[in-house]
C-alpha cells in the first residue's frame, strides 16, 4: 500500500477544547479512515458543475486547478482557474449557483483569482493578480474593497484581528527576497516579520537541472527536470498558519518552526527533529533519463508559436544536450525539504505532510507535536473510494469533517467531486 507521511503540530500554548482531544485521540489510534458522507452533495450533476475540468491553457491541462473554500455556515465556494465566476454550494453540498464579482460600475471582473480565505467571517479575499490587486467581496459577490501590493504572493491567510498574513516574493536587481508579511485590512499597511534573500544569477548553464532558451524574436522557455532544485529562490517557500493568537511560520528547507504573535513579534523557534529525505543518485539518473527521452520523442516541437520550426528544433536539441551533461554529473543525493504541505484541522492542530516516496500515495503517516515540541503519535489516513490529493487548497477541515475536492475512483464522466469525509479510527 502506498504511503504519504505527515506530521501534526499541536501548539502547547493554545487553549484546547474538548473536541480537540477527539481528533487527537483519533490520530493516536494508528490508522484513521476517511469515510465519504453519503448524504452530502447528493444529485449533483458533476459533468455540468465541473465542466471546466477538461479545460486547457496553451496545451496544458488546467481543469484541476481549483480551490475549495468553506464558509462559516458550512457552505462552500469553488474557484476555477481563469474563469469569470465562482461556484457556490450550500451546507449540504448541493449546487446553488455560479456567481461573479461586480465592479463598482456594474460589470463583473474577468479571469478571477482563486479565493484564499474568509476574513472576519464575512469577507472573501482572492490571491493577487498580475498588478498586485486583491479583491475583497461579500458572500454575494459585491466588491467591498481592493487591497494593493507591489509584489507577488504564494499564500495568504486570514488573521483574527482584521489582518491578513502572506508569503510573498520580489525580485531585486541581484537578489530575490522571500518574506512573510502582515497586512492591515483597513489601512493596507504591511509589516515584514520574516525574510530570506537568495542570489539572483540565473543564466543559461548556471544551475543544474534548470534549463532556459531565449528565442531570436523575443520570449524564452524555461523548465526544471528535478524536484527540489530551483534556479531562483528557496526550493520550497515558507508556509504559514494562524493558530489561536499566534502566527506559525514553518520553513520546509530548514525545518524551523517559528511562533509570532498577531502583531508579528517573534516569540520562539524550534526545529523539526525527524531526518530529511533525499533523492538518491540512482533516482536522479532515472528522472533525468525519462526527461531526456521525453524531449527526444518531440519530432516537431512548438515551444513558442512565433519561432520557426527550425528554431523550435534547435531549442529542443539544446535542452537535450544540456540535460545529458547534467546526467553525467550526477554524483550526490539531493536533500528534500522536511515537509511538503501544512494544514490546520478544525481543532487548531497543524498537520505537517512529509514527501511521499511514491507519486499519488493516498495513505500517510502522522506525527503529533504537543507540549514543548514533542511528537507523540504516528498514524495514517486511509480511504478506498477516492485518490487523495493532499493540498490545503483541496482539503479543508470544518467542525471535525474534512471537506475535499477529490477524484472518485472508477467514476464515469468528470471524476472530480466535492466530498465530505468523516474522520474515524479504523
Amino acid at each position: 500500500m502506498k504511503t504519504l507521511k505527515i506530521t501534526l503540530l499541536l501548539s502547547f500554548l493554545f487553549p484546547v477544547i474538548v473536541s480537540a482531544q477527539t481528533l487527537l485521540e483519533t490520530y493516536k489510534t494508528g490508522k484513521v479512515k476517511l469515510l465519504p458522507d453519503p448524504t452530502y452533495a447528493q444529485n449533483v450533476n458533476w459533468d455540468r458543475v465541473f465542466a471546466s475540468y477538461h479545460d486547457t491553457l496553451y496545451g496544458r491541462w488546467k481543469g484541476d486547478d481549483k480551490v475549495l473554500t468553506i464558509l462559516p455556515d458550512g457552505s462552500a465556494v469553488v474557484s476555477h482557474a481563469y474563469k469569470n465566476f465562482y461556484t457556490r454550494f450550500d451546507a449540504n453540498g448541493r449546487f446553488v449557483e455560479e456567481f461573479g464579482v461586480s465592479r463598482p460600475g456594474g460589470n463583473n471582473y474577468r479571469s478571477l483569482k482563486h479565493v484564499q480565505g474568509v476574513l472576519n467571517n464575512k469577507i472573501l479575499f482572492t490571491g493577487l493578480d498580475n498588478m498586485g490587486n486583491m479583491l475583497c467581496f461579500d458572500f454575494k459577490g459585491n466588491l467591498v474593497k481592493t487591497l494593493k501590493m507591489d509584489y507577488m504572493a504564494k499564500q495568504i491567510i486570514a488573521l483574527p484581528n482584521n489582518k491578513l498574513a502572506l508569503v510573498g516574493w520580489v525580485l531585486w536587481s541581484n537578489k530575490i527576497r522571500e518574506f512573510v508579511a502582515i497586512i492591515d485590512y483597513e489601512t493596507n499597511e504591511e509589516k515584514i516579520i520574516w525574510d530570506h534573500f537568495s542570489d539572483r544569477n540565473f543564466v543559461q548553464g548556471t544551475h543544474r537541472f534548470n534549463y532556459m532558451y531565449s528565442f531570436k524574436d523575443g520570449g524564452m522557455v524555461s523548465f526544471s527536470t528535478m524536484p527540489f532544485v530551483r534556479a531562483l529562490g528557496m526550493s520550497h517557500p515558507p508556509m504559514i498558519a494562524s493558530v489561536g493568537n499566534h502566527i506559525i511560520i514553518a520553513i520546509p528547507e530548514t525545518g524551523e518552526i517559528r511562533k509570532h504573535d498577531l502583531n508579528g513579534k517573534f516569540i520562539s523557534s524550534q526545529k523539526i527533529d525527524w531526518a530529511k529525505g533525499n533523492i538518491s543518485v540512482e533516482e536522479q539518473k532515472e528522472i533525468q533519463k525519462k526527461a531526456i527521452a521525453k524531449y527526444r520523442s518531440m519530432k516537431s516541437p512548438q515551444f513558442v508559436k512565433w519561432a520557426s520550426n527550425q528554431e523550435n528544433c534547435d531549442a529542443r536539441d539544446y535542452f537535450i544536450q544540456e540535460m545529458e551533461k547534467d546526467l553525467q554529473q550526477i554524483s550526490e543525493p539531493i536533500p528534500m525539504p522536511y515537509f511538503s504541505n501544512l494544514m490546520k484541522d478544525s481543532d487548531d492542530n497543524l498537520l505537517f505532510f512529509e514527501f511521499p516516496k511514491e507519486k499519488g500515495a493516498n495513505v500517510f503517516n502522522v506525527w503529533v507535536y504537543e507540549n514543548n515540541g514533542k511528537f507523540v503519535a504516528k498514524s495514517s489516513f486511509v480511504t478506498k473510494s477516492y485518490g487523495l490529493e493532499i493540498k490545503p487548497s483541496k482539503m479543508v477541515f470544518h467542525n471535525g469533517y474534512i471537506y475535499a475536492l477529490q477524484e472518485k475512483k472508477d467514476a464515469t464522466g468528470v471524476p472530480l467531486r466535492m466530498v465530505r469525509f468523516r474522520v474515524e479510527a479504523e
